[in-house]
């Protein structure tokens, strides 16, 4: 199998502070590889030094000759002035260099340098090109193709980064959170995708589905050393928690065996100077390993959540738009004691609004909610929280709580609070600023929580969040004394979570599932495939007749008006039509045979072609939702 990649010994440090040393690791091709650490030993840092965006102390990176590298950074950033689509050409691979040079050669064409980029063009498909961009653009949900990239929100952009990446096609993937700012849709969309093409990549995310379905190898820095699973996920969790067993009963017989060479060391002192030399070096040894910290995978947080009563809160004709975009219709809901509930739907239907609303953050068009006296809320929004990036952590956490109630009269002190979240008594002296972006979600967590809320609202709670943060967060919220909603696009996070979920399915329809994300998955694939033999059978789509459980009824699905049938219609006819002149053109244009007359014009109408193709395809997408 052909190496891609071939890192040896790498080691990297900021200052005193040392992020991972002798790193050694391959990537070979059709390898899916997924990076697991915690927040702050350096992930993001080895992804920019294998991108050639840092540099690195010691050791080699070596790539094979002509290996073409995508990189889908963290926050990528794009030149002001450039549309969406233009951004999706900033790179440099030989399509968007070939496609430069056409567009140049067009405005001053010869014969002979024409043929031969139209010769080009076709052997790598470079006429397709822009279609399949706006293809990939399309699947995730960015329609405005001319809006300048100044102008779109960070979730909009780490999309369209994502688009150029994928559009590129390189032989190796190097993706940082590729699915942070997607929804589940787009999210099962990529999963797909990225298995289909079987594409060769490094990837680091904390949604634990996707590293399970896409995956076939985990990579894992631990205490600054590299550990390697040939599997995906789950065959990681398994194999690392034999390895921490194995690691901790070392450890174990290590201290036992200690406690005898001790006795034996302190009952024979002449020995030190000329006897049984060996056995003093070995001691000294089994005295080192016997100070390694067992590794302790049941971090648990306990904080005492204040009292809260019957009387939660009340949705009493709750409605909400913005100009034609509806998040809620005469919405009404009760919202029982110790529910944790669980927020999904595609980006754009109001989730986020949903939850302002009830904090009374964003005023309802109409309607009210009714809180009971007792709630207590802790919000952790998508947002984030603004530090004062020259306190130290310790000092963030004490202006808040100098000591966290546990109940029954237990406390943890500020510094013990946050090393339940893993930040160590050193970490905890640092300044905001050098925390990665990963840590100062988790600091933000942990000043929601120590607040001793009733109430949690968790938006977005996942994203740049580890694993082992979400796992301690997991096991504090299924034990947690009090109410929850969080809105997430984590499948994992939510099946552990939540009992339930309110689905927003877009122009104010909304569904309470009583279940978790995986039961409504399997639900909603059993709903469509009824749908599928019901229209065969039928030759029509039904409605869904399942009433929800404390929602009102979802309004019926639009019938197509006769303009808009009859214009279907003439679409199916159309793109047929348009797709054989496309295919003749291409035919004659890789012929040779043509004068420079005709290249020219039929140069410029492919061009139209395929613009006019995709308009009518989509357009005939929207009308089959309606009429299908």
């Amino acid at each position: 199998m052909v190496t891609y990649l071939q890192v040896e010994g790498l080691k990297k440090s900021f200052g005193d502070l040392l992020l991972f040393d002798e790193l050694s690791f391959g990537i070979a091709e059709g390898g899916r590889v997924g990076l697991i650490a915690p927040n702050g030993s350096g992930k993001t840092t080895l992804l920019n030094i294998l991108a050639g965006k840092e540099d690195y102390d010691r050791g080699s990176v070596v790539f094979r000759k002509d290996l073409k590298v995508g990189y889908l950074e963290q926050d990528p950033k794009y030149p002001a002035g450039l549309s969406v689509l233009d951004a999706c050409f900033y790179s440099d691979n030989e399509i968007v260099r070939l496609l430069s040079e056409y567009e140049s050669a067009m405005s001053s064409p010869e014969e002979a340098k024409l043929e031969d980029l139209l010769a080009r063009m076709d052997y790598f498909k470079a006429w397709d090109y822009e279609q399949k961009a706006k293809q990939i653009l399309t699947r995730l949900k960015i329609t405005r193709f001319d809006q300048q990239v100044e102008q779109l929100s960070g979730g909009q952009l780490k999309r369209v980064a994502l688009a150029n990446v994928l559009i590129a096609e390189p032989d190796l993937l190097i993706l940082d959170e590729p699915t942070n700012h997607l929804d589940l849709e787009m999210t099962e969309w990529l999963e797909e995708y990225l298995t289909r093409n079987n594409v060769t990549l490094l990837m680091v995310t904390h949604d634990r589905y996707f590293l399970d379905r896409v995956c076939n190898e985990i990579i894992e820095i631990e205490g600054k050393r590299l550990y390697g699973y040939r599997g995906n996920y789950s065959y990681y969790l398994e194999k690392r928690q034999e390895r921490i067993d194995a690691r901790n009963a070392a450890v174990d017989r290590a201290r036992n065996l200690l406690r005898t060479e001790l006795e034996w060391i302190r009952r024979q002192p002449q020995a030190r100077g000329t006897k049984a030399k060996y056995r003093i070096d070995a001691f000294h040894e089994l005295e080192e390993k016997a100070r390694q910290e067992k590794v302790s995978e049941n971090v648990r947080l306990e904080v005492k959540s204040s009292y809260i009563g019957s009387k939660i809160f009340e949705a009493k004709h709750i409605s909400k738009r913005f100009g034609e975009l509806k998040i809620l219709s005469d919405f009404n809901y009760v919202f029982a004691r110790y529910e944790k509930m669980g927020i999904v739907g595609n980006n754009g239907t109001g989730k986020s609004t949903f939850v302002k609303m009830l904090l009374g953050l964003e005023a309802p068009d109409e309607g009210v909610f009714d809180i009971g006296e007792t709630v207590r809320f802790g919000y952790y929004s998508q947002e984030g929280l603004l530090f004062d990036e020259q306190m130290k952590v310790i000092d963030a956490v004490r202006r808040i709580a100098e000591e966290i109630s546990l109940g029954d009269g237990r406390k943890l002190s500020a510094s013990q609070f946050l090393q339940h979240f893993l930040f160590t008594p050193e970490t905890q002296y640092n300044y905001i600023h050098k925390l990665s972006g990963g840590e100062k979600r988790r600091l933000y967590l942990c000043t929601v929580l120590i607040s001793n809320p009733n109430f949690l609202i968790l938006d977005e709670p996942t994203n740049d969040l580890d694993i082992v943060t979400l796992n301690v967060l997991e096991e504090y919220l299924k034990a947690f004394k009090g109410c929850v909603i969080v809105i997430s696009h984590d499948r994992y996070f939510m099946d552990k979570v939540v009992d339930h979920l309110l689905v927003f399915e877009g122009d104010a329809r909304l569904k309470d599932f009583p279940g978790n994300y995986t039961d409504y998955r399997a639900w909603k694939e059993l709903q469509m495939q009824k749908e599928k033999e019901t229209a065969a059978s039928q030759g029509k789509r039904t409605t869904d007749k399942t009433p929800p459980r404390r929602v009102e009824a979802e309004p019926g699905k639009r019938k197509p008006t006769f303009k808009e049938r009859k214009e279907w219609e003439a679409l199916e006819e159309e793109i047929p039509r348009l797709e054989e002149e496309k295919a003749a053109i291409e035919t004659a244009l890789s012929s040779g045979t043509l004068p420079a007359e005709d290249l020219l014009e039929m140069s410029n109408r492919i061009g139209i072609l395929i613009d006019e193709i995709e308009e009518k395809t989509l357009r005939w997408l929207e009308l089959s939702e309606i009429i299908l």
